[in-house]
């Protein structure tokens, strides 16, 4: 919570799109929200509720849920400590238990920073694991969507080594990251989603020539997708996958090949969706900035985003 998280929340908080469409309650240990309200400037009065349900009752102001997470002078802006790693990950567990618990109708989370959470003896990989946990999901069950503009890229493996990603594709998780694919657009008011399916292999094999995998387990996962109900086609080579018309989710099977295009085309309004879960979930696919924390300066703009894709008009 020492990164540029809270200055974003807060000014998403405020913004009157954001209030126009819902009533935002921001889950965090207060005295790091009000040190964050003060360094950029923001006058609007923080109000604590008992509850997400309870938000009505700060009126004008800014509603927040406490969840203590440092001791007293412990918080420090822009400072990366294992207290700051602990505090974000608890604020983020209350809110997905809220969500759980239908005080919320979705949890929007802000940069986290994988050095903070490390310090603190965390195992983190990214929020889509996480939120499995949360949820009592297995970690295979929930993956990450990436969205901008009229773009959303699913990720079949995502912050582990290329190798470890290799043996984790298999014919069963392809298949279940298209159907989770699949049901996603679909709550998120897509009536038919048809989706693209990219490769391991570099031209999607060439017809074996750079590889078999695709032969013999991506094209098997998507036709079990397909029998399952979803419209799945390819597999397709990444480097010229997104350029094809018509898909409402293009499937990518590592990190890379989906964070690379995001970030060259929408680095600054990516926003991640975890799907596959039982809560709508979403967060910022930028980081902590440290390095800017204090000022005012951060840009909101990736996580208002997010929050009007959660509500239906992003």
């Amino acid at each position: 919570q020492a990164g540029i998280g809270p200055e974003i929340a807060l000014k998403t908080a405020l913004h009157p799109d954001i209030r126009a469409l819902c009533r935002p309650v921001l889950f965090g240990d207060r005295a790091a929200v009000e040190a964050h309200a003060r360094g950029a400037g923001i006058a609007s009065p923080i109000r604590a509720v008992p509850s997400a349900a309870a938000a009505e009752a700060a009126g004008d102001g800014i509603a927040l849920v406490e969840v203590p997470g440092f001791a007293p002078g412990e918080f420090a802006l822009g400072q990366v400590s294992a207290a700051g790693g602990r505090a974000a990950l608890s604020a983020c567990a209350a809110a997905i238990r809220a969500a759980l618990g239908g005080e919320a109708h979705a949890v929007l989370a802000a940069p986290m920073n994988q050095s903070a959470i490390a310090a603190a003896g965390i195992p983190f990989d990214g929020y889509p694991r996480f939120l499995a946990e949360q949820t009592g999901l297995a970690p295979e069950d929930v993956f990450l969507m990436l969205c901008f503009d009229a773009v959303r890229i699913v990720h079949v493996t995502l912050h582990v080594s290329v190798a470890d990603a290799l043996r984790l594709l298999t014919r069963e998780r392809i298949a279940r990251a298209v159907l989770a694919a699949d049901a996603a657009l679909k709550r998120l008011g897509v009536a038919r989603p048809r989706i693209a399916v990219g490769s391991v292999n570099p031209h999607a094999g060439e017809g074996g020539l750079f590889g078999r995998d695709d032969l013999e387990v991506t094209a098997h996962a998507i036709a079990d997708a397909v029998a399952a109900g979803a419209q799945a086609e390819g597999p397709f080579g990444t480097d010229t996958m997104f350029h094809k018309p018509g898909y409402d989710a293009f499937v990518v099977m590592l990190h890379d090949q989906g964070h690379i295009a995001a970030k060259m085309v929408a680095p600054h309004r990516t926003a991640g969706l975890a799907i596959g879960s039982p809560v709508l979930f979403s967060s910022v696919a930028h980081g902590s900035g440290h390095d800017i924390v204090g000022h005012g300066r951060a840009d909101p703009a990736a996580m208002i985003g997010a929050a009007k894709r959660l509500l239906g008009a992003g």
